[in-house]
C-alpha cells in the first residue's frame, strides 16, 4: 500500500528529536495495542540507541488481550524496554508509568533534578490524552484527526518528572505494505489519504481469517467462509448498502466495516502478532535481496 503523507512539521519533529535525546533520561513511546509493531516509528528506534524506554500499549481495551500479552513478552526481551498495557479508563495504572520512569533512571532518583522523559507516538495513537491524564489537567490538545500536536512542550507531572511532548510523527516510507494497511484501518493516517475500498478488502480478509466470530456477532450473519466481496454483500443486505436495483454500494459497506472496527463495535481485535511480523519481515528481506540482485545483474550487463 502506497501512502504519501509526510507533512513538513514531521520533518522538523524528527530533527528536534535527534537534538533533544542526549538530554533525555527515559523515552516513553505510545503505540497502538492493536498493532504494536506497525505503530512504532522506526525513526525513534534508530535514534534512541540504548536509551531506557517505556512502551505504552495504548487502547488495550480494543485489542485482543492474549495477543497484547504476546507483544509485551516479545518487546521486553530487550533489557532496555519495559511495557505497560493501558486504556484511558484505567486511571489507577497511571502511577505505574512514573514508577517505571524512576526504575529506569535510578541515577536521577537520588538527585534533586527532575527526570526528563520524552513522550513520543505516531498521530492519533492517544498520546495527548495520556499526557492530560498524567498531568491531571487539559494541557495537550486532543483531537480525532492525526497530527494535532504541532510544537514541542514541557509538562511537569507528579513524581518529579518532566515530560517533553513532541508532535506525532509518521515516516516518509512505510516499507512493510501490511503495516500501511493496518495504520489506515485504525485511523492513524488521514482518511483523505486512503481508499476505503482498498483497506476495506484488506480488513475483511483479515477478519474472516482470524476473527470470524466477531463478524457473526456484530452483523448477525452466518460464519463467513467465502471471499471479502461475499461478506460485503451479506453486510450490505443487513445494513442498507444495496440499491433497489440490487447493486452493492461498495464504498459505503467498506466505510461501515472500518468505522465499526475503529469504534470497538466489532470487539477486541488485534491486527498483528509477533510471529506474523517476523514472517512479514523475513519475506520483505527476501524481496529486497532479490530486487538488489536483479539491479546488480542489470548493472553488470550494462558494463
Amino acid at each position: 500500500m502506497s501512502i504519501n503523507w509526510y507533512p513538513g512539521h514531521m520533518h522538523k519533529a524528527r530533527k528536534q528529536l535527534r537534538e533533544a535525546l542526549p538530554n533525555v533520561d527515559v523515552i516513553i513511546e505510545i503505540v497502538d495495542a492493536r498493532l504494536p509493531y506497525s505503530s512504532q516509528n522506526p525513526i525513534i528506534a534508530s535514534v534512541r540507541s540504548h536509551k531506557p524506554t517505556i512502551i505504552i500499549l495504548n487502547k488495550s481495551d480494543l485489542a485482543d488481550a492474549a495477543v497484547t500479552q504476546q507483544w509485551q513478552t516479545y518487546l521486553e526481551s530487550n533489557d532496555n524496554i519495559r511495557t505497560l498495557a493501558f486504556d484511558k479508563s484505567q486511571r489507577q495504572t497511571l502511577p505505574l508509568i512514573t514508577h517505571l520512569c524512576h526504575k529506569l533512571a535510578p541515577h536521577k532518583t537520588k538527585r534533586v533534578k527532575a527526570i526528563q522523559a520524552m513522550i513520543l507516538g505516531i498521530p492519533n495513537v492517544g498520546k495527548s490524552t495520556l499526557i492530560n491524564l498524567l498531568a491531571g489537567r487539559g494541557i495537550a490538545k486532543v483531537g480525532d484527526e492525526p497530527a494535532v500536536t504541532r510544537n514541542p512542550q514541557r509538562i511537569a507531572i507528579d513524581g518529579n518528572i518532566v515530560l517533553h511532548d513532541t508532535p506525532g510523527m509518521l515516516w516518509p516510507k512505510i516499507k512493510n505494505s501490511h503495516s500501511g494497511y493496518r495504520l489506515a484501518i485504525t485511523g492513524a493516517i488521514k482518511d483523505t489519504a486512503i481508499d476505503y475500498e482498498d483497506i476495506g478488502f484488506y480488513a475483511a480478509d483479515y477478519f474472516i481469517q482470524y476473527y470470524p466470530c466477531a463478524l457473526v456477532e456484530r452483523f448477525a450473519i452466518d460464519k463467513p467462509s467465502g471471499s471479502a466481496l461475499n461478506l460485503f454483500k451479506t453486510i450490505g443486505n443487513k445494513r442498507g448498502a444495496i440499491s433497489n436495483r440490487g447493486r452493492l454500494n461498495l464504498h459505503k459497506v467498506c466505510e461501515l466495516l472500518i468505522h465499526e472496527y475503529r469504534s470497538g463495535k466489532l470487539g477486541s481485535i488485534s491486527l498483528e502478532t509477533p510471529a506474523m511480523i517476523n514472517a512479514e519481515l523475513q519475506q520483505l528481506a527476501l524481496h529486497n535481496q532479490a530486487a538488489a540482485n536483479k539491479n546488480r545483474g542489470k548493472k553488470n550487463n550494462r558494463e
